[in-house]
């Protein structure tokens, strides 16, 4: 699970793994969707599909210390779930990490 984690997590890119029906996912994904990104620069992976989704939290878990979902990447830094996608927005930081990667329009 390890390879498939790190082939997703790219530094210009920001990658969500969630699991559709948690409430915190579910805000992550608003808060991101009023961003216009860039074609193929916001990748949302549900992990619910995965026939190794436990493996996919573990691994998750030793590269950001939470098992937790939804891990939101933006480049190759996790920067935690949906209330911390959330805080950053609403305190006008969010907007400035997603350019500083250059996954905006």
């Amino acid at each position: 699970m390890a390879e498939f984690v790190k082939a997703q997590i790219k530094g210009d890119k920001v990658v969500v793994f969630l699991k559709p029906t948690c409430p915190y996912c579910i805000l992550a994904k608003d808060v991101l969707s009023k961003y216009k990104f860039k074609s193929g620069h916001l990748e949302v992976i549900d992990i619910t599909g995965s026939s190794d989704m436990g493996g996919i939290q573990d691994y998750l878990q030793q590269i950001t210390g939470a098992r937790t979902v939804p891990r939101v990447f933006i480049g190759e830094q996790c920067i935690g779930g949906g209330s911390d996608v959330d805080g950053l927005d609403r305190s006008g930081k969010l907007e400035g990490m997603l350019q500083a990667i250059g996954s905006l329009q």
